[in-house]
This record gives structure tokens, sequence and C-alpha cells, in this order.
């Protein structure tokens, strides 16, 4: 690496994983502020591109950084494990603390931040195995934690369908049984994401070979998932089942529109071919495979592409390397008095913000502000935990967030 680069990079970096979430933060923004239908009741292009795939791309990034943050190819164990436990268990606290804040705002999107808290909180109990065990685990829990979903949910209170807020922790059963289970991006089978970037984090990141793998298993992943869940779903009687189950906030719609359009986090429970079909926000395994796929593919394409001219894409996409506090930004700018509109002109001005923003502190080698906030209170309870030791490197943090009733 240049010693221009080295200036703008700092050590241990890796800039393939901030282009894929600043993608991610492009995507989210389009799903929140650009019409998702077409006129005669379609997906636009942007929708069926980024639909479902960003918030899941993040998610996945979130595992990656957990694993680096652990160790990265060598996990942590004994105290030096205990302690990176203790921050990751801060930063759960914060993001989800954020997330809730957010929630109270007026706006159209379904904040993920809280669950991503969630999410955050119940990854540390796996932080401790290594990439083939995260691997294994992720492809079982794909599987199971989805069907677990389907057999629980209808002894569980009804999902409100409304983004977590501090006013719902009036109610902490039915605020746990939204974030785990019912909500927009229910805790439970989301883990699969988690599980999958952990162990993507686990491998060396900084081999050609490895990001090339990433590719060529996350679009054969994403290909097989969505062809046989379409062979399925398209067996005899298979949609006349689902459109006779189909119950709750997507109803209205029919059943095309909600395998087009996606649903609220989950299925309806009045049948088991539910668990078919691969629609966005649906948390079924074909729908978890395929944005895991997608996932990876991008992963594997970014490490490729930053490659070359790192310097160059660590500017460019500087919005990557500070996601939490630009997420956050981007929904208070959707706010009735500021940017409420779904139109071009208001995804534009959000895409210019973050990107000018993030190329700015990228260029000031700062982190953002909420990233440094909750740094610092994850490594004073690392290190309270653990005692003192080598400060980690930059590359090793991360924030991330992101999604929406505007998903």
């Amino acid at each position: 690496m240049s010693a221009v680069a080295r200036g703008v990079v700092p050590p241990g970096r890796v800039v393939g994983l901030d282009v894929a979430r600043c993608l991610a933060l492009v995507g989210m923004i389009a799903t929140h502020a650009l019409v998702a239908s077409t006129t005669d009741g379609g997906v636009t292009l942007v929708q069926s591109v980024a639909g479902g795939r960003a918030s899941a791309l993040f998610a996945v990034l979130a595992g990656v950084s957990m694993a680096l943050m652990s160790g990265g190819t060598h996990p942590l164990h004994g105290r030096a494990r205990a302690g990176v436990s203790a921050g990751l268990a801060v930063r759960a606290l914060i993001v989800a603390a954020i997330g809730l804040v957010l929630g109270s705002l007026d706006t159209t999107i379904a904040i993920i931040l809280t669950y991503y808290g969630v999410l955050f909180a119940l990854g540390i109990a796996f932080i401790g195995l290594g990439a083939r065990s995260l691997a294994l685990l992720a492809t079982v829990w794909c599987v199971a934690a989805p069907a677990v979903s389907h057999l629980l949910r209808p002894a569980l209170p009804a999902p409100s369908y409304d983004s977590p807020t501090f006013a719902m922790l009036g109610d902490p059963g039915s605020l746990l049984s939204e974030l785990l289970f019912t909500g927009y991006y229910p805790a439970v089978p989301w883990l699969t994401y988690l599980l999958a970037g952990m162990a993507v984090g686990r491998l060396d990141l900084r081999r050609a070979g490895t990001a090339l793998r990433l590719l060529v298993l996350g679009v054969a992943v994403a290909v097989v998932a969505d062809v046989v869940s379409g062979l399925l779903v398209d067996r005899p009687g298979v949609r006349a089942t689902l459109a006779r189950t189909l119950t709750g906030p997507h109803e209205p719609g029919g059943l095309a529109d909600s395998l087009e359009h996606g649903l609220y986090g989950t299925t309806p429970t009045g049948s088991w071919w539910w668990l078919a079909t691969g629609a966005p926000h649906t948390a079924t395994p074909f729908d978890l495979a395929h944005t895991v796929g997608s996932a990876l593919a991008v992963i594997g394409a970014c490490l490729l592409l930053t490659r070359v001219l790192p310097a160059v894409w660590a500017v460019v996409f500087g919005a990557g390397a500070m996601t939490l506090s630009l997420y956050t930004l981007h929904v208070v700018m959707r706010t009735p008095s500021l940017l409420p509109d779904d139109d071009v002109e208001t995804f534009t001005t959000h895409v210019v913000v973050v990107l000018v923003v993030g190329a700015a502190f990228r260029l000031a080698g700062r982190s953002g502000p909420l990233e440094r906030m909750t740094a610092l209170a994850a490594g004073a309870a690392r290190r309270r935990v653990s005692g003192p030791g080598p400060r980690s490197s930059p590359g090793r943090r991360s924030s991330a967030p992101p999604s929406s009733r505007r998903r």
C-alpha cells in the first residue's frame, strides 16, 4: 500500500467492507426514499434490487465486524474473550437505545437498530467459534429458526407493526416477542445473517482467493435458493393454499402482491407451505439463504475491487466507515420538517449528504460521532473486564445499521 493510501486507510482497515457497508446504506436509503411500486402495481427496479437485500447485507456485515473485533482468523478465548464480550454487550445496548430514540420520530421507516442491538447481544455467545463451525451453524440456523418461529408465533402477542420505542418498555413481554420473533427484523431467524457474517470474518479477507470464493459461493446460493423456492411455490395447489391462509396486514393486496413486494418480517402461520416462499422480509429459509448469498457476493466483489486504488475507494465510499451516524442522520432527515417525500430529489439529496460527509470524515482521519462514542464506551467495558491491553485497530471496529417500515 502506498504512503498516500496508508494516510487515508488506517492500519488493519479492510476497505472492501466499508464499500459494502456504504452500498447497503445507499440501498436502504433507496428503499426508504423512492417509490416502491410502478404505476401498474409492480415493483420498481430499485426496490427489486435493494428491497430486503440491503438490510440483510448490513446484518451479515455486522457479523463480519464481530468476528474481526473478537480475533479475526484466531478467535479469542479466556479473559480476552470475556473483555470483548463485555464491550460487545455495551455496543448492543447503545445501538438498541439509539434505535428506540429514532423509533419515536415521525417517519415512515421501520427502524432496524433496536433489532440490531438484540442481534449483537445474541451473537456474543458464538464469538469463540471458528469459520467452519460458524458456517455450519448458520446453515442449520437458516432452516431451523424459521421452523421454530412458525411454531411459536401463533402463541405470541400480535406484532404492533411499529418501530420499537422507549414507551414499549412498559410491556417488556410484547416488546421482546416482537424483537425476537414477530417484528420487521426478527432477531432469532436473523441470527442466520450474523452467523454467516462471523464465518466470513474468520477468513483471511486480504487474500484475493477468499474474495473470489465468496463471490462465486454467494451467487450460487442466491440463485439456487430463488430457483428452488419458485419450483416449490409453483407446485399444484400451493398458491391456492397460500392464498387461503393469507392473513394480517398482507391480506388487502392479495397473494401475488405479497409475494412480489414482500411481507412485514414474517409470514402467516396457517400453512407450512409459507416456509417455501422467498419473498423479501419473510425470514423463511429461502429468503434467508437468498439474501445471505447476495450479501456474500457483494462482499466478495467489494473485496476484489478495492485491491486496486484502496485509498480512492476509502474516500469515495467513506460513508461505509460511519454507517451508524449516517443512518441516524438519514432517519432524522426523513422527518416531516425536513425531507419526508418519496421522490428522486429526496433520494439524491440523502445520498449526496452521506457520501460527502463520509468522504470528509475519511480525509480528516476521523470516525463518526456515534461510532466514536460507542467505541469509547465499549473499550472502557472491555478494559474493565480483561484489563489493559493493546488498543483495537480501527479496522476491527464497526458500526452498522439498518432498514424500514419502508424496508
